[in-house]
């Protein structure tokens, strides 16, 4: 087994050991699915949502804002705890480059997400007749670019944050009003032209609209995808740059 397989099988297994980060990546976004269906209001259909129910959003509200949980908050607060700990340093000592660990995060992160997928959606579709996305394609790649903008984000906090502490103050800083941006509140269509405008421009509010796209069946939003792509480049890159390990 490779290196940055075997750092990755250990990532998946410290953090899973964590009853908070599988708590909220994994069964919160199913509870909030559940306690929400089962509210009448849920289930009607506002002509704004071009006939869709409140509760066909908020499925994919739900698995946003574990994407944010872990990418503004999970992330950013892991790796600069490793770095204020010495443990990047340490690795660099070892055949395992502190790259391979920062590459086992993100693929551990992006695995939890889409097994949380699943389990939302397989919830959703059962319990309450939430369709099957049109564009099941479409929304697959909804949720990778999603995930690409939350974690790219949290890259560069945990690039820039002096401790973990840090980087979780400014990630829960960041994370409310964007979720807010994304719908969690009130959805986008039903939103005021200019705050909806506003959310165009981050990244969960952006990968909203796409898995709302592949979940009626309709073209992608090039603004959506450009908006996502945008923040994986920059953030990305600055990430790189600036990222100290130790």
């Amino acid at each position: 087994m490779s290196v940055f397989a075997k750092l990755t099988l250990t990532e998946i297994r410290l953090t899973l050991r964590e009853p908070v980060y599988a708590f909220f990546t994994l069964l919160f976004p199913v509870l909030l699915v559940t306690i929400l269906g089962n509210v009448p209001d849920m289930k009607e259909a506002p002509p704004e949502l071009g006939g869709l129910r409140v509760i066909d959003l908020y499925a994919g509200l739900a698995l946003g804002l574990a994407i944010g949980i872990v990418g503004l908050q999970g992330l950013p607060s892991v790796l600069a705890t490793y770095r204020e700990r010495g443990i990047l340093r340490r690795l660099a000592t070892t055949p395992a480059p502190p790259a391979a660990l920062l590459a086992a995060q993100l693929v551990m992160n992006l695995l939890t997400m889409l097994l949380s997928m699943v389990l939302v959606y397989t919830v959703a579709i059962v319990a309450f007749d939430v369709p099957f996305p049109a564009n099941p394609a479409l929304f697959l790649l909804a949720v990778l670019l999603n995930c690409a903008g939350a974690f790219s984000l949290g890259l560069l906090l945990s690039a820039l944050a002096p401790t973990g502490k840090t980087a979780n103050a400014i990630g829960t800083f960041l994370f409310f009003p964007m979720m807010f941006f994304a719908g969690l509140w009130v959805p986008r269509e039903l939103m005021p032209e200019i705050l909806a405008r506003i959310g165009d421009f981050t990244p969960l509010a952006a990968g909203q609209d796409l898995m709302t796209d592949a979940l009626m069946g309709q073209s992608p939003g090039v603004l959506s995808i450009t908006v996502l792509v945008g923040y994986l480049v920059v953030c990305g890159a600055a990430a790189v740059k600036l990222f100290r390990w130790e």
